[in-house]
């Protein structure tokens, strides 16, 4: 990334009463906003912690909520929006990836040690945005209001008292207590922390806003600042989720009476990349689940199993609770199944971890579904890559460790480009009968000809799919999200309120 000029953009610093309340959300929005009046804005998260990650141009890892604000601003996604990102392994456990290539396994304890370095680095990152963009519209983690956090923070205030960024508040309706949210948020924070905050965002409001309107007046009376608006619950737009919270209470699913077709999703405990499914989710005439308690999968025309942060782990708990079962006799019954990534190293004979990347080094019996095996090994795999399928060609990205070797069977898919190189390689492995598959490929669904070649693969030949393919799909949606905002936000006064708000260009 060039420096063009030695002067500095404002920012703006997006932070949240809780996780899960809007923050990436707002983001996207203000990103395509300001992107959409000509300002070159581009987005900041000092830190994330999340599963869910793509591949930039240059094939460094990236994370997918600020894959997705590139888009909505416009720009290719760079590694400098998201110098830190933390890819949960366990509960105390995470990968350190800096600056988009995998640093090291550490746990919550040893990684506190290193804020300070760390916080540098991530200052540098946010410095070189701001000499080459007009605004950076910086998004915080979790609740800016950690006590216990707040000397070594990273991401939330002292992030944005580096940025002398004002600072939007956003505080979620729909879980209850947004009164306690917003004003227990101020009465945690230093004064100088609580006059940073500039108003407030109330989002996924449901029913009708005007009996809203007393408490919106109770806030800006209570706290003296302003409320930019409510963001009513919406439904028509669909935008990429950050992680997994969004599928963290799966349900058991009886669909044995519907004359909907169904593909479930095994809900593993270190699923990764479940945006995999979105495009499928999207579908009208499917219904897909993500299933967490065992249960018969005959009704479902076909089961897929996701990406894993931790494989080993997942194929033990697949085995240990009864899932194993469940599938071989889908299988011995006509079924199909899918595997992604980590799902494609379980379906196989072997998985070999001989450097304990997961654990304990050692050697875990997978689900032998396929006739591959895979062994576990730095450095992590992180490409854009092209592919094709019976003369259907698609783009997707690969993210894993180690390597996979198919020892009967057919490929899955021929690579044609990786990074944007050519190459002349294969992908995965499928069975004769076309029944159960498995590839690396991330984004397979983005691709509408290949979901259609997919789709039909399975018998759901009559489900259609969309005429657009990723980036063009993906648009209409942040239009619609920008459109959506502006109708409920006063963004006249968030604009008023960034510092330096003469934008250049």
């Amino acid at each position: 990334m060039s420096v063009n000029s030695p002067k500095k953009a404002p920012c703006i610093a997006v932070l949240g009463t809780g996780s899960d309340v809007g923050k990436s959300i707002v983001t996207t929005a203000l990103c395509r906003l300001f992107a959409n009046q000509g300002i070159r804005v581009a987005p900041y998260k000092a830190q994330n912690m999340s599963n869910n990650s793509g591949v930039t141009p240059e094939g460094l890892e990236r994370v997918r909520a600020q894959i997705v604000q590139a888009e909505a601003a416009k720009i290719p996604p760079h590694v400098d929006m998201y110098p830190i990102l933390l890819k949960p392994t366990s509960d105390i456990g995470s990968q350190v990836v800096l600056l988009g290539k995998a640093l090291e396994n550490s746990t919550a304890s040893d990684y506190h040690t290193k804020k300070e370095r760390l916080f540098a680095t991530a200052a540098a990152a946010l410095d070189r945005l701001r000499c080459e963009y007009d605004l950076v519209v910086m998004e915080g983690a979790g609740s800016c209001a950690e006590v216990n956090l707040m000397p070594h923070d990273i991401v939330n205030f002292r992030r944005a008292e580096y940025a002398d960024a004002p600072v939007i508040l956003v505080a979620d309706i729909h879980r209850g207590g947004v009164f306690a949210q917003i004003v227990g948020t101020l009465n945690c924070l230093e004064e100088a922390h609580r006059n940073q905050i500039k108003g407030f965002i109330v989002n996924r409001f449901r029913g009708d806003i005007s009996l809203f309107e007393d408490g919106i007046r109770w806030i800006e009376t209570k706290t003296r600042k302003n409320v930019f608006g409510v963001l009513p619950w919406y439904n028509h737009i669909r935008i990429d989720p950050e992680d997994s919270v969004v599928i963290e209470s799966p349900q058991k699913v009886f669909i044995e009476n519907t004359d909907i077709p169904a593909v479930a999703v095994i809900r593993m405990p270190h699923i990764s990349n479940f945006t995999d499914f979105d495009p499928l989710i999207a579908l009208d005439g499917l219904d897909l689940f993500f299933l967490e308690k065992v249960q018969a999968l005959s009704s479902f025309k076909a089961v897929i199993l996701p990406g894993s942060k931790n494989t080993c782990f997942d194929l033990q708990w697949i085995k240990s609770c009864g899932w194993l079962e469940k599938l071989t006799n889908y299988v011995a019954n006509g079924g199909h199944v899918l595997g992604i990534c980590g799902g494609y190293q379980m379906m196989g004979n072997y998985v070999h971890d001989p450097d304990g990347l997961e654990g304990k080094p050692g050697t875990t019996g997978g689900l032998d579904l396929l006739p591959v095996e895979t062994v576990l090994k730095a450095p992590k795999t992180t490409t854009l890559t092209r592919f094709s399928r019976e003369d259907v060609h698609g783009t997707g990205y690969e993210i894993h460790m180690g390597q996979t070797r198919r020892h009967d069977g057919e490929p899955f898919f021929k690579i044609v480009e990786r990074n944007g190189t050519a190459c002349e390689d294969t992908d995965g492995c499928v069975t004769p009968d076309l029944r159960i598959m498995g590839t690396y490929i991330h984004g397979l669904f983005e691709n509408p000809t290949i979901a259609r070649l997919w789709l039909n693969s399975i018998g759901l030949a009559d489900v259609p799919t969309s005429e657009l393919e990723g980036l063009a799909a993906k648009d209409k949606e942040y239009d619609l999200l920008a459109e959506y905002f502006e109708t409920h936000i006063d963004v006249k006064k968030i604009v008023a309120i960034v510092q330096g708000s003469e934008f250049r260009g």
